[in-house]
């Protein structure tokens, strides 16, 4: 089994990865999470220069952590590349971004919204919005006359509903998700 530290952007991945159905399968992958998921209030405190990510990555490792996932949104960066650079690097940190925010994985996750908006809902390429959290405000008070207040509460629903990471990788264009659990993968299959 191998031991994985997580630590994300904000406090809406923290939820998705403190949830149910990604703890199940972390299970079973045989991965498991060293510590808890860690909110590190911003991308700003991913940084190569960041005393907080400094202090985060040497507590994972002293906790047992064999590797350590970073998880932050792409936003509106010009590459992959030049958002990865940004984070800490380390032979043991393995950076995941999210296209564009987290919340396309939301979008991507069909079934969850069609039972929060109570309609059927499908959106053929979650990850070319340019603002998803935006993209889901107007949708809900489309669907269901209210908006989203507070991001955190909206993860919280969408988790509850059943929404998982794994179904939003089955997207057919929501690579970024695909990417992050594949990158799981082959952490537990090295092992």
């Amino acid at each position: 089994m191998v031991k994985v530290g997580f630590l994300v952007e904000g406090g809406c991945e923290r939820i998705v990865l403190k949830s149910a159905a990604f703890q199940a399968y972390l299970a079973e992958k045989q991965i498991q999470q060293t510590g808890d998921v860690i909110d590190m209030d911003g991308k700003g405190n991913l940084t190569v220069s960041s005393k907080r990510m400094q202090s985060q990555v040497k507590t994972l490792r002293d906790l047992g952590a064999e590797w350590i996932v970073v998880l932050r949104d792409l936003d509106n960066a010009a590459s992959f590349d030049t958002v990865k650079a940004e984070v800490y690097q380390a032979d043991d940190i393995i950076a995941c971004l999210a296209v564009q925010e987290l919340e396309a994985w939301f979008v991507a996750d069909s079934g969850t919204l069609s039972v929060l908006f109570g309609t059927s809902f499908y959106h053929d390429a979650p990850e070319t919005i340019p603002r998803p959290a935006a993209f889901l405000h107007d949708q809900r008070v489309q669907y269901t006359q209210r908006g989203i207040r507070d991001k955190k509460g909206f993860a919280t629903a969408m988790v509850n509903n059943g929404f998982s990471i794994e179904r939003a990788a089955a997207h057919p264009n929501c690579p970024s998700a695909r990417y992050f659990l594949t990158k799981l993968q082959t952490l537990a299959s090295a092992n």
